[in-house]
C-alpha cells in the first residue's frame, strides 16, 4: 500500500521588521557626513555661526544684567529717592532745574518725623569743588549729607566718626573723604585731624569711608562729605538735591512711597511738585531695557541660523536625490517608510548639532578671550544658554530636515531601483 504523501509543512508567519537602533541611525549619518567633509562642513557654516553669535550675545546680555544687579545693591538695600519737580519717567535722574517747589530739610524732618515705615531719611545736597590739602589739589564732587545717610546709602565711615545732630545744627565744617581723595591728597599720611581747603574754605577732616569702588562708572570713592547745612552755606542754597529714605523691608518699599506721596502733597498744599523712585524702578527700567536689546540681538543671530537651517535643508534634498538608488535598496530588503524618514532626520539633526557643538567651542572661546584681554567685561557664560545653544541646534536640524526625509521616505521602490 502506498505511504501517504506527507502534509506540507504550514507557511512561517512572517516575521515583522527589526526595529533599527537609534545609535544606528547615527553611525551611518556620520559615516554620510564623513564621506563629503567638505560638504557638510560648508553646510554646517551658518549653524557654526549663528550658535556662536546667540552663545557670545546671550552671555554678554546675561553679565551685563548681573553686572548691573550688583551695582544698584550698592546704592543701599530698599532705597527710596525723592527729587524736586514731577515726572513720569522711571529710575534715578539728574537733579531737575527751574523747578517750581524746591525740596528742604524741612521736608525732609517731616518724613523722618512721621514716616512710620522709613528706617532713615537725609536731605542731601551736591555740588562741585576744588579740594586742596597742601600744594596738592583736586576738582571732587562735594556733597552735603543728613545724619542718617551713611545707613540709608549703605556707605560706612572705617577710619574717623560720622557726623552728629549737633555737627548738622552747628553747622560745623568737618570733612569725610573717599578713599580716592585721600590718596591723591594724601599719599600715605594720615588724613585725621589735618584741615583742608574745600571751595577755599578750611575744613577738619573727621573721617575716611571705607572703600566702595566704582558705580555704574561713577567712583564714590571719589568724594567729599561735610553736613548738609554747611554745605547750604558753602554753596548759598537753602534747598537740597534729593531726600534719600530706607524703608523698613523690601516688602514695606511699596507702603513707604505711598506714604512718602501722602506727607509731601499735604506740606506743599496738595501739588504733587516732586517724584519718588525706587531701586526697583531704577532696575525695572534696565531689565526692560535689556530684555529689548537681547530680543533685538537674538532676533539678529537667528538670521544665521535660518540661513544654516536653509543651507541643511538644501543638501539633504540634494542627498535625497544622490542615493535614490541606496532609498530603493533599502526598501526592497525590508526597510519600512518610517526608517528612511527616520534615517533622514537622524543625519539632519546630526549635522545641525555638529555645527552647534563647533559654534559653541568659538563661542565660548570667543568670550573666554575677550575677558582675558578685558577683565571688567561683564560676560557669564551658564549652563542654560549652553542648553539654549544644543535646543537652537536641535530645532534647526529637525525642521531642515523634515521635507529631505519625507520626500525620502515617499519614493517609490521600484522607480528607485530603476534611477540612474
Amino acid at each position: 500500500m502506498p505511504e501517504a504523501p506527507a502534509p506540507a509543512a504550514a507557511p512561517s508567519p512572517r516575521s515583522p521588521p527589526r526595529e533599527v537602533p537609534l545609535l544606528e541611525y547615527v553611525r551611518v549619518a556620520l559615516e554620510s557626513i564623513a564621506a563629503n567633509k567638505g560638504r557638510s562642513v560648508l553646510t554646517t557654516l551658518g549653524v557654526i555661526i549663528g550658535v556662536a553669535s546667540v552663545v557670545v550675545l546671550v552671555s554678554l546680555g546675561d553679565g551685563v544684567r548681573s553686572y548691573l544687579g550688583e551695582q544698584f545693591a550698592g546704592l543701599g538695600s530698599n532705597l527710596i529717592v525723592v527729587q524736586p519737580g514731577h515726572t513720569e519717567t522711571s529710575g534715578f535722574g539728574p537733579p531737575l532745574e527751574n523747578v517750581q517747589r524746591p525740596l528742604t530739610l524741612a521736608d525732609a524732618d517731616i518724613l523722618e518725623q512721621r514716616a512710620t515705615l522709613l528706617d532713615g531719611v537725609s536731605g542731601d545736597l551736591a555740588g562741585g569743588g576744588a579740594v586742596a590739602f597742601g600744594t596738592r589739589s583736586r576738582d571732587v564732587m562735594v556733597i552735603g549729607v543728613g545724619q542718617h545717610f551713611w545707613s540709608v546709602r549703605d556707605i560706612h565711615v572705617q577710619i574717623g566718626h560720622p557726623f552728629t545732630t549737633d555737627d548738622e545744627v552747628a553747622r560745623r565744617r568737618y570733612a569725610i573723604l573717599g578713599h580716592t581723595v585721600v590718596h591723591e591728597l594724601f599719599a600715605d599720611e594720615n588724613p585725621l585731624g589735618k584741615t583742608i581747603q574745600v571751595s577755599g574754605s578750611p575744613f577738619l577732616v573727621v573721617g575716611v569711608t571705607a572703600p566702595k569702588g566704582r558705580m555704574l562708572g561713577f567712583d564714590l570713592d571719589d568724594l567729599v562729605f561735610v553736613p548738609v547745612t554747611t554745605t547750604q552755606d558753602l554753596f548759598n542754597r537753602d534747598f537740597v538735591t534729593e531726600i534719600l529714605a530706607k524703608s523698613r523691608g523690601r516688602e514695606n518699599v511699596a507702603a513707604a512711597v505711598d506714604q512718602i506721596t501722602d506727607l509731601l502733597q499735604r506740606r506743599h498744599a496738595g501739588h504733587v511738585d516732586f517724584t519718588v523712585h525706587t531701586q526697583q524702578d531704577l532696575m525695572g527700567t534696565f531689565n526692560r531695557i535689556a530684555d529689548t536689546m537681547g530680543a533685538v540681538v537674538l532676533a539678529i543671530a537667528s538670521i544665521s541660523l535660518i540661513v544654516g537651517g536653509i543651507g541643511i535643508m538644501n543638501i539633504m534634498l540634494v542627498s535625497v536625490k544622490e542615493r535614490t538608488r541606496e532609498i530603493g535598496v533599502r526598501r526592497a530588503i525590508g526597510a519600512r517608510r518610517s526608517d528612511v524618514l527616520a534615517q533622514f532626520l537622524v543625519e539632519s539633526v546630526v549635522i545641525s548639532l555638529i555645527g552647534g557643538l563647533i559654534g559653541l567651542a568659538i563661542g565660548t572661546g570667543t568670550i573666554a578671550l575677550a575677558q582675558a584681554a578685558l577683565p571688567s567685561l561683564p560676560a557669564k557664560m551658564s549652563l542654560w544658554i549652553v542648553a539654549l545653544a544644543f535646543g537652537f541646534s536641535a530645532a534647526v536640524g529637525v525642521l531642515s530636515g523634515v521635507l529631505p526625509a519625507r520626500r525620502a521616505a515617499a519614493l517609490d521602490p521600484v522607480e528607485a531601483l530603476r534611477y540612474e
